[in-house]
């Protein structure tokens, strides 16, 4: 049974993608497609601000790009020896939150410990960042164009200090609609689709009502997490199934159990 997969392919140790491995295990044919572009923005701020540690009470982290965006700051000059000599030790003293296993390991990739990763979304690591004994100075939390505003909301409710730092905005990928065309021309109408981001889902969906037509009502429409789900309904769509985690594991058996015959 063949499923579709709105995001990035991303290699792991063993040379492929954790998503299109876990569904293969359930026997379903994973294929994906990228809808979603980043262009970064204001390094040379965000790389000012990483070499002040002392000036903050730790990191946060809610995407991939937001740690993408650090790898790139200390690939540029002597960054990546004072980072490797002093800057990653002062940073490991403080608190480094990120949402997600997928996140925590790329952070940890660039030398730093984190917590709060079994969080799923960002409300749930504001609240686990509530619940911690806070600091006088402020988070840094290099973000996108479009953070939902829920987690510096509910951290300034608390009194928790907070600097944002927008450090790449979101288009889409040049080739959604060559992409999409050709898997429908090749493989046909997807059992089930899944989208990782509501920017993903604004900036495919019209392709894929063009592209599915009347056979639209065969596919089981699955969200990575609980905005994306809410996006999906936004839109009027039903959806069979939200994973119970951002994880390859758990969005694999919420889509195997969407597919079973006797799925509600």
């Amino acid at each position: 049974m063949k499923v579709l997969l709105l995001k990035d392919p991303k290699e792991d140790d063993c040379g492929q993608d954790p998503y299109v491995r876990e569904l293969g295990l359930y026997g379903l044919e994973a294929t994906l497609i990228p809808v979603l572009s980043f262009e970064f923005l204001s390094l040379p701020s965000l790389s000012e601000k990483l070499s002040h540690p002392e000036g903050y009470g730790g990191l946060i982290f809610t995407s991939p790009r937001a740690v993408e965006a650090v790898e790139r700051c200390l690939q540029k000059d002597t960054k990546a020896e004072v980072w490797k000599k002093s800057l990653k030790e002062k940073w490991n003293a403080k608190s480094v939150y990120v949402v997600g296993n997928a996140t925590a390991s790329l952070v940890n990739r660039i030398g730093l410990h984190t917590e709060g990763e079994t969080c799923g979304n960002a409300e749930k690591l504001a609240e686990y960042i509530c619940s911690r004994e806070p600091s006088a100075l402020p988070l840094l939390f290099p973000c996108g164009t479009l953070k939902r505003e829920i987690l510096p909301k509910m951290l300034k409710d608390k009194g928790i200090p907070l600097e944002s730092v927008t450090v790449y905005q979101t288009i889409p990928h040049p080739g959604i609609q060559g992409n999409l065309t050709s898997y429908y021309t090749q493989q046909g109408v997807p059992a089930s689709i899944t989208f990782f981001s509501p920017s993903g889902l604004t900036h495919s969906l019209k392709h894929i009502q063009e592209l599915s037509g009347d056979s639209i009502g065969q596919i089981k429409f699955v969200a990575i997490g609980p905005t994306t789900a809410q996006a999906l309904a936004a839109q009027g769509l039903p959806v069979s199934c939200t994973a119970e985690s951002p994880t390859p594991r758990a969005l694999a058996a919420g889509i195997r159990t969407t597919l079973q015959p006797h799925a509600c």
